[in-house]
């Protein structure tokens, strides 16, 4: 069985076309959904604020996954390896991996 592709119509509002500025992710889940919320901390402000809250089933997640690792790759194949520099503290800014 031969599978046609689809072409999909996608809109972008200008709101949503500025784009959410994130140097701050919360992700959990649970057995059916994994939930990423973006958010920004200031240095020096003790408060972070949500920006955006995206739900998706763990099948798109790992799609996701696999999208943005196959784009990070490509980027660094044109610009360069993208260097993380310093370890990163606890609380401090920055996406972090949690161990729970």
């Amino acid at each position: 069985m031969e599978m046609k592709k689809q072409q999909v119509k996608v809109e972008l509002p200008e709101k949503e076309s500025e784009g959410i500025y994130s140097n701050l992710a919360f992700i959990t889940h649970s057995p059916s959904e994994i939930v990423i919320d973006f958010a920004r901390l200031l240095p020096g402000v003790p408060k972070a604020k949500v920006y955006a809250r995206i739900v998706m089933t763990p099948p798109h997640a790992k799609m996701l996954l696999k999208a943005l690792d196959d784009n990070l790759k490509k980027f660094e194949s044109q610009f360069g390896e993208i260097k993380i520099h310093g370890k990163q503290e606890k609380g401090g800014i920055g996406f972090q991996q949690v161990k729970e």
